[in-house]
């Protein structure tokens, strides 16, 4: 069976511990449920199908039942509460509790790399700084970014993206990136990063307004009444739009700022009846 430090749903890992020990060994759920104390033979299966939520009170007596020790019984507990959580700000705050607490034992977490890159504008704007810039130091790259950074940041967001392999440290001391472009994937708990990170965009965005020229900038925009079909059809139609800004950037062989494009569609009213322009 997998690792605690590979789950980000705690009713999966209990689901897996269950079919691991009934698969090599008569096992119930009524075993499982005594052995944690409770007196409800099918508590653990609700649990574990999402029909009730797993008790505070409960949390570390599961844990010892299904063989967890010491830190992992911790990071179980934070584990519960990220599942438990109701907004993304402590969802994120509990991934990020849950990402110390393996970092301490040398452990990785699975999406850990994914959220953490995702967290931060400075992590992709340096992944496309730092090979563009062959031989600059830290300083340097700060410096060129905008807004300004410190050297100590550009130090730092290179050591994770070149840890978590998204960057390569070439002998002669310069840097390429392994992949042309990072998304997301099918993850469970990346997504509050990224929405974090369009947040810190669109902020940097507003920013340029006034400290960046026209001639520098491209801003335009549509206020528009959409159906819902139309809305479908420009959704697909941004998509498109997407796919040949990036078949653009991988034709060119020449690169000499960062840029960020920001592309959102977003309501303004409630939905009305629909009538006929």
């Amino acid at each position: 069976m997998k690792k605690i430090i590979e789950y980000t749903d705690y009713r999966r890992y209990i689901a897996d511990y269950y079919a691991d020990r009934k698969a090599r060994k008569s096992f119930t759920w009524r075993d499982f449920a005594k052995s944690a104390g409770f007196s409800s033979p099918v508590y653990l299966k609700l649990v574990a199908e999402g029909k009730y939520n797993l008790s505070e009170a409960a949390v570390e007596r599961v844990a010892e039942a299904m063989g967890l020790r010491d830190w992992e019984v911790d990071y179980f507990k934070v584990l519960v509460n990220l599942n438990h959580a109701k907004d993304n700000e402590s969802r994120r705050t509990l991934f990020n509790e849950m990402l110390g607490i393996a970092a301490a034992h040398k452990a990785t977490v699975v999406e850990g790399d994914s959220f953490r890159y995702f967290s931060d504008w400075k992590n992709p704007v340096i992944r496309e700084l730092a090979p563009a810039m062959p031989g600059a130091k830290p300083l340097e790259m700060a410096k060129a970014c905008m807004p300004k950074i410190t050297a100590a940041e550009v130090s730092e967001v290179l050591a994770f993206l070149t840890k978590s392999g998204l960057l390569k440290k070439e002998s002669d001391g310069s840097y390429r990136q392994t992949e042309q472009f990072v998304t997301t994937g099918p993850m469970e708990i990346t997504p509050l990063a990224v929405r974090q990170l369009h947040r810190q965009m669109g902020e940097l965005a507003i920013d340029t307004i006034e400290n960046v020229s026209q001639k520098e900038r491209h801003f335009s925009g549509l206020t528009m009444g959409l159906s819902e079909k139309s809305y479908e059809k420009v959704v697909q139609k941004i998509a498109e739009f997407r796919k040949s800004v990036a078949d653009i950037v991988m034709a060119d062989d020449k690169m000499e700022r960062v840029y960020r494009l920001n592309m959102q569609l977003f309501p303004m009213s409630q939905k009305i009846s629909g009538e006929k322009k």
